[in-house]
């Protein structure tokens, strides 16, 4: 697991201690069957943009231009599970992992634990990762109704994105700087052409069952 946090350039944007500390958290990435999963954790902050929703709502620039103002403004952080800790957890226990590593970087970041974590979907890292010990409330569909759990959404793409851009670099035949690493038709030719690489999560059908061919 690797994590990387960030603080507000303006440190009075931060709350007062005695306010809830309510945080936002989702994640990139579980379905592509290269590269990593990147979960991230945000505070809102004063001074946070407007117009935050779900990463995929998007364009490509207004996420660029949100990642940027929310790294600024903003507590945060990110966890990521790289493809070989995906092989040996599984995706889901990978990202609950990632998910747990994020907010342990974000509390670390604001020098105190959250009171709430606020997690896009239907479940929450407790009992899924060891090192979870925060109250979390899973919220499905919460990247598009909760501003934090929306910029964290945008943090975790764009962070997941910039990855897969510099990954396609060192492959450059499989089309990641386009498809991100998810198994559309050019990534599959390239797969079935030139083989896995250790970017790959083995354990993923489309790629376990090349040795088959």
């Amino acid at each position: 697991m690797l994590m990387f946090s960030g603080t507000p350039q303006n440190k009075s944007g931060a709350p007062e201690n005695e306010a809830p500390i309510i945080v936002g958290v989702d994640e990139a990435g579980r379905g592509p069957l290269a590269g990593p999963v990147v979960a991230s954790a945000v505070l809102l902050c004063k001074g946070s943009p407007a117009g935050l929703a779900d990463s995929k709502q998007l364009s490509a620039k207004r996420r660029n231009t949100l990642d940027l103002q929310l790294r600024e403004t903003c507590y945060w952080a990110v966890g990521i599970a790289e493809p070989a800790e995906i092989d040996q957890l599984n995706i889901l226990q990978a990202t609950m992992h990632a998910m747990a590593q994020a907010v342990a970087g974000l509390a670390g970041a604001m020098g105190r634990d959250p009171d709430e974590v606020l997690i896009d979907g239907n479940m929450t890292p407790a009992g899924r990762a060891p090192q979870w010990r925060w109250q979390g409330r899973a919220i499905v569909g919460g990247d598009a109704i909760e501003p934090a759990i929306s910029a964290a959404s945008i943090i975790a793409k764009q962070w997941r994105d910039r990855l897969m851009v510099d990954a396609a670099r060192d492959h450059p035949f499989y089309g990641w700087e386009r498809n991100k690493g998810y198994g559309t038709k050019e990534h599959m030719e390239a797969l079935r052409k030139h083989g896995a690489t250790p970017l790959h999560r083995q354990s993923f059908a489309p790629v376990a069952q090349l040795a088959l061919l």
